[in-house]
């Protein structure tokens, strides 16, 4: 069962694991329209071809999304989430997740310096929103609005709200972050469909998937406080890790 394709099913069964990726387990729950969703803490980079772990990534990226969505709810942004059962468990909206990953970059970094020659920290004049083929078998390639298009991955009127939503994210995030004295670079965005049809902000909002730098840091290195930390063996992941989410909780939404 694909993970697009078990949303509503009716041969699921409370406990049935529906789908395992890289970061989280997706299980079914007595409600068909509530799914449960388990924080691991593994650790993949490079479309998996570095696998690893972070000790407490889980219950991090769990509590962090958990406020971050709070943040997005409390500003007319709907998202799937429900609440948390335990400290690496997340209920959320069962959604048809669309094949898509929205990235949204302030400032030039990883593979926007890598494609375009961009020095590393340039800030950019306005948020570049990009939109990803979710595919690891096609490593994830970037798509044009021709190629949506053409792969029939979503309307055009769903792209026009992506678009929107990831922006406004974008505002509520780096104004957050700010607030905790840490520079949102970019981020990835992932979204689904729920049985009302209606566009939700899904996934997970964390370190694996935000690139944070610490404010108080020049160093190129040293203010690095997300995943950059394990893809290019700096150390003190977990370190950077438990700062992000001490900051972010001490904000409120």
């Amino acid at each position: 069962m694909s993970f697009r394709s078990f949303w509503r099913s009716p041969i699921m069964t409370a406990g049935q694991k529906l789908y395992e990726g890289k970061a989280k387990i997706l299980y079914a729950t007595d409600d068909p329209d509530i799914l449960l969703t388990h924080f691991k803490d593994d650790a993949t980079a490079f479309n998996a071809q570095k696998r690893g772990s972070i000790i407490g990534k889980g219950a991090v990226n769990c509590a962090m999304s958990a406020h971050l969505f709070k943040l997005m709810e409390a500003n007319g942004v709907p998202t799937h989430f429900i609440d948390c059962p335990t400290a690496i468990e997340m209920r959320v909206k069962a959604v048809k997740i669309l094949p898509i990953e929205v990235v949204v970059r302030n400032i030039a970094a990883g593979s926007l310096c890598q494609q375009t020659g961009l020095e590393l920290g340039t800030i950019l004049s306005q948020p570049l929103v990009e939109f990803y083929y979710k595919n690891d078998g096609l490593g994830d390639p970037l798509l044009t609005l021709d190629r949506l298009r053409l792969l029939d991955l979503a309307t055009d009127d769903q792209v026009d709200q992506l678009r929107r939503m990831a922006l406004r994210i974008n505002d509520l995030l780096t104004a957050f972050f700010d607030q905790c004295g840490i520079t949102l670079v970019d981020f990835k965005l992932e979204f689904g469909i729920d049985s009302k049809n209606q566009l939700l902000l899904a996934d997970e909002i964390s370190p694996d998937t935000c690139r944070l730098w610490n404010q108080t840091e020049t160093d190129p290195d040293r203010r690095v406080m997300d995943k950059d930390r394990f893809r290019r063996d700096l150390g003190n992941v977990e370190e950077a890790y438990r700062q992000v989410l001490e900051r972010v909780l001490s904000q409120a939404v």
